[in-house]
């Protein structure tokens, strides 16, 4: 049996972790600049529709965190118009299928922050969150080591999300 705790300490290699602090300080204004970004991928925009787009989360509670995203700039939800609710929850839908196909989710945290004392991280533009869980995800990480590990990165999962919308657009198709 193990010793609690434990006399030496253990390795928790995550290299790609560095795309992170590299660009310390956060840029508060990410959801902007990719909202008018004409390079996707850079971005991490997956999908683009008239009013709302879907990206990957850049500081992600988990892997896989998607947002979707109004292109309009607001923090009240009672200032969107109808089509770009119904937009921004059709793309909320759309994300859960990528997940579902790219990482085997097996369920959703969906929702919004709005203010922070809500805890909303950008307050100014609002977004959905849609993240993905699985049985047994949670872990002792935060609590034990105020730290979160996060197994895949963006670049790699951006791929995966990709692939798996082309293969959803074909399936569309036939």
């Amino acid at each position: 049996m193990e010793q609690f705790p434990k006399k030496e300490i253990e390795t928790l290699w995550a290299p790609w972790r560095v795309e992170y602090f590299e660009k310390e300080p956060r840029d508060m204004e990410f959801l902007t600049a990719a909202a008018r970004s004409s390079n996707d991928a850079e971005s991490l925009v997956i999908t683009r529709r008239k009013t709302a787009f879907l990206m990957m989360n850049r500081y992600p509670y988990a892997v896989g965190h998607l947002m979707a995203v109004p292109y309009r700039k607001t923090a009240d939800l009672a200032s969107l118009g109808e089509n770009e609710i119904i937009e921004l929850w059709n793309l909320v839908v759309h994300g859960q299928e990528l997940l579902r196909r790219a990482t085997r989710a097996q369920g959703f945290n969906i929702g919004l922050n709005l203010g922070e004392c809500a805890g909303a991280g950008v307050t100014d533009h609002l977004h959905i969150h849609i993240v993905p869980r699985w049985k047994g995800d949670t872990n002792f990480m935060p609590v034990l080591a105020g730290t979160k590990t996060i197994s895949e990165g963006l670049r790699a999962l951006y791929d995966k999300l990709m692939d798996a919308q082309v293969k959803m657009e074909n399936e569309r198709v036939r």
